[in-house]
């Protein structure tokens, strides 16, 4: 092994990135040593790329970024019992404490006390990472290349704010065609929804909403906030003049998370899953009450039932993300390509880290050649 790696840091408490040579991981007695094959740029990656409001308050640097990847394990600790040197996996990122009311009663995903890699630990934007042995999830490389294995952990925010209700026979809007919003698309469209709307305001996210099977798009700029060519009177007419059965709001934007209350039919279902700068003003009585609306806030995945559903999805192509990754990269070119999600040009950046000493542990021989035709592929870098 080596001693030492790449990595992208964040080494000051400033706008942007840098790439470092570090030590290698540590590997503890209950760690994972994973050689990282991929890795997904995350929105909270960008956040913490920009310095914002939030990062500064929570983030601690000397730090490496990423806590979406997908890699195989080159060392286990000594009392590693369930995960083996040469698998080929993924990691759940919120490491959950197993002691709290939460985690005891079968809601670890809201655990008080979860660490989050990348974020509050060393992330997967490196040539390796170390994790516990419990946040380890397999793998199968015949069916799921890294790319898209790395992109299982923002996948299951989809499935988890997606299918926490019944979608089959329902019209869906989508209220925000950022990656969770444009998984959540594809989710709807293959638990047999009716319809599926989408609304965003980058004309860029509105046509992979298109890509992802939504049957109509809005672009909110185009309508005024009040008259007859309001947004919500456009989607109930699109909906056969009913208000919509399941509004998904993945956004966070003051401006979508009334729309949702509005567009949605009384007696209907709204999942507020996008986190907003502020707080939001809502007129609860006539848009909540009085409508008998159901409204889930939601946050993260079920560890691990999630997953299970995740996999599924993915690895048997029931939904499609490769038109979702934009680029892949180098680790040295994370910093600059920053501004490619930050001016909405890109919707999934994955990194790919070209390994310069410790060759990999070689794929099985029924692992699928990438297809130098589909744009993200590997193939490409």
């Amino acid at each position: 092994m080596p001693e030492t790696m790449t990595a992208v840091r964040k080494v000051k408490p400033e706008r942007g990135l840098v790439v470092e040579e570090i030590p290698l991981p540590q590997v503890g007695p209950e760690d994972v040593l994973v050689q990282v094959e991929a890795a997904g740029i995350c929105g909270t990656d960008l956040h913490i790329w920009n310095w914002d409001r939030w990062s500064s308050r929570r983030i601690k640097p000397p730090l490496t970024l990423g806590h979406e990847f997908a890699g195989t394990v080159v060392e286990v600790g000594k009392r590693v019992s369930t995960v083996e040197v040469g698998e080929y996996v993924s990691a759940e990122s919120h490491i959950t404490c197993g002691m709290c009311y939460q985690c005891r009663t079968g809601q670890a995903h809201m655990c008080p006390n979860t660490v989050i890699i990348g974020v509050d630990r060393e992330g997967g934007f490196a040539e390796y990472v170390a994790v516990p042995e419990k946040v380890i999830w397999r793998n199968d490389r015949s069916k799921i290349p890294p790319e898209i294995a790395c992109l299982q952990e923002p996948f299951g925010n989809a499935v988890f704010s997606t299918m926490n209700q019944d979608i089959t026979g329902q019209s869906v809007c989508v209220l925000g065609c950022g990656p969770i919003g444009l998984f959540s698309i594809g989710i709807a469209n293959a638990s047999g929804a009716s319809r599926v709307f989408a609304s965003d305001v980058n004309q860029f996210r509105l046509d992979l909403a298109t890509t992802m099977g939504a049957q109509q798009v809005f672009n909110p700029t185009a309508f005024p906030e009040e008259g007859d060519g309001n947004i919500v009177e456009a989607m109930v007419a699109a909906n056969g003049g009913f208000g919509v059965d399941i509004v998904l709001e993945m956004s966070g934007a003051p401006a979508a998370i009334n729309t949702a209350f509005k567009a949605v039919r009384n007696g209907g279902v709204v999942v507020l899953f996008g986190i907003p700068a502020k707080p939001v003003e809502i007129d609860v009585a006539e848009n909540m009450i009085f409508k008998n609306l159901t409204v889930h806030s939601l946050n993260g995945r079920r560890i691990f039932d999630t997953w299970y559903k995740t996999r599924w999805l993915l690895s048997e192509g029931v939904v499609d993300v490769r038109p979702l990754i934009t680029k892949t990269i180098c680790l040295e070119d994370t910093n600059d390509s920053m501004p490619l999600l930050e001016e909405g040009k890109a919707c999934k950046l994955v990194v790919i880290p070209e390994h310069k000493s410790a060759p990999k542990i070689a794929e099985p021989a029924s692992a699928k050649t990438p297809d130098p035709n589909i744009r993200g592929s590997v193939a490409h870098r």
